[in-house]
């Protein structure tokens, strides 16, 4: 598998000698950046910052393809608090996100507690000393409490195709675009159609000299409205920051209607399919290609992709999209199930990432010795999307059922961090050494969530990447994101079990 782009490492300042702390994070993405920025404004300084990479941003420094960009607004996709009037498009590209997150970093003081080319081995809850003991690649680290900020698309799903270790060419999955590859010329094929590849699709399509596109199923495709940011507006935005936040909160509570086509309301759905059915139209004359691109499911049962470019890449001379199912690979070819033999060059992977699995539950051993893994067997719950019972001080971000399928990750990463705050608050108070959510707690929550999720869109019957091994949904909110804010602002004494000091 072809390696990621060359970066240069970047040391840690004040804290990069130090390895125990009262509060230690994982990542640095929105989630990990959050949580040290919220610490450090409330005055709290003992902690650090891991990061497997050499640089800040999370899944937004890891993935780097051709035509990356983010689908939710730019206006709802950065922090409440460090809003960015310099958005140059509606919808970020990849590096104007990574370059907001590492100016944030800077500006609110967290680079010297960040701990680069650091990564996870295994962490282990330490019962005598009532710590965390996390031991990564770079040394051991010791925490009174965990937060893991590992986000929900960290971690590349790859296919094993049969004989897929005797190709010869060249291979790498969308997450880790190797650019040292030249596919000028080259035969390519693509597996998978989901939000990544249509949006490197159309890049790497005038450089091939041929491309095979292999789908599995046709998603719904909606027209992309993404624009740029005039200059006007920027300047407006600097001027007068209200503005700038009349329009994020305006696009915000826009976007929550949306969740009714999802849930209750999914006859409203209808209208969405009628508009990405026009989109196909238009986009795609001839009919046999239309007919292959046209969806046999409800709209949002999957991801709601945005587009202007995919359909029309597809009907270019040296495209082909090929639905028949890959039977094997061989050195030099992929061969469908019909017999068909096609010859290539590069091999790229736009098979998404493992979400419902959450790989990271395979590091994280609790009170029983237990991993994570084993503990949710399969299917992952927690807390408020938050905690879990057995691992105390334990606290994960974009955890079980917090994702969202029509509004900004961002606004729900900020209610999670306010919640983990306030139970740190009540260690404080109740002089706690440790805290964890009762078992009957969790058990009620996710028995809500699961009669909330009954009647959805996204129980409609579709394979899914929403849906775990059992066939249950433990990826998304059944509901409006300010529910979930609304759920999380207090953190209830009851539904926990407090620890206390030994005297």
């Amino acid at each position: 598998m072809a390696v990621s782009k060359k970066v240069v490492a970047i040391k840690g300042g004040e804290s990069s000698q130090k390895r125990d702390f009262d509060v230690l994070i994982l990542g640095t993405g929105f989630s990990g950046l959050g949580m040290a920025i919220r610490l450090r404004q409330k005055g709290y300084r003992d902690f650090a910052v891991i990061e497997r990479a050499q640089d800040v941003g999370g899944t937004w420094y890891a993935n780097h393809y051709p035509g990356c960009a983010c689908d939710v607004p730019s206006h709802v996709y950065s922090f409440s608090f460090a809003p960015n009037p310099n958005w140059t498009r509606m919808f970020s590209p990849q590096s104007e996100i990574q370059s907001y997150l590492k100016r944030c970093a800077e500006n609110f003081s967290i680079m010297p507690h960040i701990h680069f080319g650091t990564e996870v081995l295994e962490t282990n809850w330490d019962e005598a000393g009532k710590r965390w003991i996390t031991k990564t690649s770079d040394s051991t680290y010791t925490s009174r409490i965990l937060v893991a900020g590992t986000g929900a698309l960290s971690e590349a799903k790859l296919p094993d195709f049969p004989g897929i270790e005797n190709f010869k060419g060249e291979m790498f999955h969308s997450a880790n675009w190797d650019h040292d590859i030249d596919l000028e010329g080259k035969r390519i094929a693509v597996i998978g159609t989901g939000a990544s590849t249509i949006q490197f699709v159309p890049e790497i399509q005038p450089k091939a000299a041929h491309l095979d596109v292999y789908m599995r199923t046709a998603p719904w495709i909606m027209p992309h409205p993404d624009r740029p940011v005039t200059k006007m507006e920027r300047s407006i935005y600097k001027l007068i920051p209200a503005a700038q936040l009349s329009m994020r909160a305006a696009i915000f509570w826009a976007r929550e209607t949306f969740v009714l086509a999802f849930t209750s309301q999914r006859k409203m759905m209808k209208i969405g399919e009628f508009i990405a059915s026009k989109h196909l139209a238009k986009q795609v004359p001839d009919l046999e290609l239309r007919k292959k691109l046209t969806p046999n499911f409800e709209m949002g049962c999957k991801r709601v992709l945005l587009s202007n470019k995919f359909y029309p890449t597809l009907g270019k001379e040296n495209v082909d999209l090929v639905v028949d199912p890959i039977a094997k690979v061989s050195q030099d070819s992929i061969i469908s199930n019909d017999g068909t033999k096609r010859e290539v060059d590069v091999i790229i992977f736009g098979t998404g990432f493992q979400v419902a699995e959450m790989p990271f539950s395979e590091r994280v051993r609790g009170r029983e010795g237990k991993f994570l893994s084993e503990q949710w067997k399969g299917s992952p719950r927690a807390h408020m999307g938050t905690t879990v019972p057995g691992f105390p001080n334990f606290f994960v971000f974009m955890g079980p059922n917090t994702g969202l399928g029509h509004n900004s990750m961002v606004y729900m990463i900020e209610s999670q961090i306010a919640y983990v705050l306030e139970a740190i608050k009540l260690m404080e108070k109740t002089d706690s050494v440790a805290i964890e959510p009762k078992q009957e707690a969790l058990d009620q929550f996710v028995e809500d969530l699961d009669k909330k999720m009954e009647g959805t869109v996204w129980t409609s019957g579709c394979a899914s990447w929403y849906l775990d091994s059992q066939g249950r949904n433990p990826t998304l909110w059944p509901g409006f994101s300010w529910e979930f804010r609304k759920a999380t602002r207090k953190l209830k004494e009851s539904e926990y079990s407090f620890e206390k000091a030994s005297l």
